[in-house]
């Protein structure tokens, strides 16, 4: 049963990883096209948008996903149920969205937003349309569909999109990549997944899936209002080329820290549900997956702010340079978000969504403080007030879930501690390469060559266990390629 688990996670891993290098890769190569075609107040429009988005999307979901997930005998009823719950609420906001365009153009004093609001509102409702199809693909672990689906619309969304802006589109080619994803991920859950809705809808069923589901919600929705309220202060205290600075300098934080976090969370949460009843397995698995988890995030991360100059420099350009010390501060908080969402994960594992909901409401009051620093102090008190509520966070989140399978902050830290200290020491090595005078090309080089090589070095020496397993998995995965 263990060995047949862990398959099962291997190859859940694997396919996922895949899956966000050809969905959120493939995305994160056309907006360097798109950043070096447009300009950071186009960027800056969307980033004002994505708040309103956001929400409406973690609105959506509303929780009941993860319960399908959670539940170990789902029915053909709970899906049905749910599917229609996403819809109606996906039409609503839409239309809540649609209407209510005009004061949020006015109140970040730029009347285009009425427009692109009310065409690209319309994504609430393919995804909508998607989540079903999704939660099924991952409650069976088959993340190889989802693959397909991902490497088609962000192919095709890209084309269109970098076409938009060369025919000199600017903001709506970015309203145009955006929806033609989401509108090709609707098209091709449904070719692939042969899952059908039928007319069926149980009130029963929906109590049950909302009574674990609804404290999730509230999360969600605390926690994604949390992350794009730093849009909004953004948006409304400064101008919307900061906004753009700090929409892309986010973005590449996205790419490694927030992806690497979907994969662990997509395909640690059913694996882990599966044997929540056995205390021993669940805790070693738990263990396994934090250390390998933080291996990578604290390299990429750490390894990232050290050549967060260079690489805008290279990839998309001076006019984004402000954009490189915000990522340096991002970076920070960036690699405890991993950690944070395993630490979450396992409180639904153990059906302990109340716990969760406590969790995000004390935080949320919490990050006040770095909101303040934004509005009355400027962007980078803000950024660094976040660095310091992830620290505090992570200490929370750890805390409740250590307790409830025996493993405690202090175990965690100790279990990390390694792959932390190797990261820092090889980080400022590579950042003490930006001291020498050489061009934005040939120094991110360099750097990420002594970086790849004295990790490599030091992790063979000491002979961790958790990069011997990544190594051993990454080595099977390219024999069987």
């Amino acid at each position: 049963m263990a060995e047949q688990l862990k398959d099962k996670a291997v190859k859940g891993v694997k396919w996922s990883f895949i899956d966000n290098i050809a969905g959120s890769g493939i995305t994160f190569l056309v907006g360097l096209v798109l950043a070096r075609i447009l300009s950071p107040a186009e960027f800056g429009i969307i980033g004002m948008v994505t708040i309103f988005i956001s929400i409406s999307n973690s609105i959506i979901d509303s929780g009941l996903s993860n319960a399908l997930i959670r539940k170990l005998d789902t029915t053909e009823k709970d899906y049905n149920t749910v599917f229609y719950t996403n819809l109606i609420l996906g039409a609503l906001l839409y239309a809540v969205l649609f209407f209510c365009s005009p004061a949020i153009a006015k109140f970040f004093s730029e009347p285009i937003l009425t427009p692109i609001l009310r065409t690209i509102g319309i994504v609430l409702v393919f995804n909508a349309l998607c989540i079903i199809q999704r939660t099924i693909l991952i409650k069976r672990i088959d993340f190889k569909t989802q693959t397909k689906v991902s490497l088609i619309a962000s192919t095709v969304s890209g084309f269109i999109g970098i076409g938009m802006a060369l025919n000199g589109y600017g903001v709506w080619s970015l309203v145009g990549q955006q929806i033609s994803r989401q509108l090709f991920n609707f098209i091709f859950f449904w070719v692939f997944n042969k899952w059908r809705p039928t007319l069926i809808f149980s009130l029963q069923s929906f109590k049950e899936m909302f009574g674990f589901g609804y404290k999730l919600l509230l999360s969600g929705l605390i926690d994604t209002i949390y992350k794009e309220i730093y849009h909004l202060i953004i948006g409304k205290f400064y101008s919307k080329d900061e906004l753009g600075q700090y929409t892309r300098a986010n973005q590449f934080k996205t790419i490694f820290s927030s992806n690497l976090t979907a994969v662990v969370q997509r395909v640690s949460y059913p694996t882990l549900s599966e044997i929540q009843n056995n205390p021993q397995q669940l805790l070693s698995a738990y263990r396994k997956i934090i250390k390998s988890t933080m291996l990578v995030t604290f390299a990429c991360m750490l390894g990232l702010g050290a050549i967060a100059k260079p690489l805008i420099l290279t990839l998309i350009g001076e006019k984004w340079l402000p954009a490189a010390e915000y990522l340096q501060i991002i970076c920070f908080s960036g690699m405890l978000y991993p950690l944070h969402a395993l630490n979450l994960n396992m409180l639904q594992v153990k059906g302990r969504s109340d716990l969760f909901l406590k969790l995000e409401i004390i935080k949320k009051i919490l990050a006040v403080i770095p909101i303040c620093l934004g509005i009355f102090l400027g962007i980078k008190f803000m950024l660094w007030g976040s660095v310091f509520n992830s620290f505090v966070a992570y200490f929370l989140n750890s805390y409740y879930s250590g307790r409830l399978v025996n493993y405690s902050t202090r175990k965690q830290i100790i279990d990390i501690l390694p792959t932390f200290g190797v990261s820092v020491f090889v980080a400022l090595v590579m950042w003490s390469v930006t001291l020498i005078n050489l061009s934005p090309i040939i120094l991110l080089l360099l750097q990420i060559v002594i970086g790849i090589s004295l990790a490599i070095i030091i992790y063979s020496i000491i002979n961790l266990e958790e990069y011997n397993e990544i190594k051993k998995m990454a080595l099977s995965m390219l024999k069987k390629k």
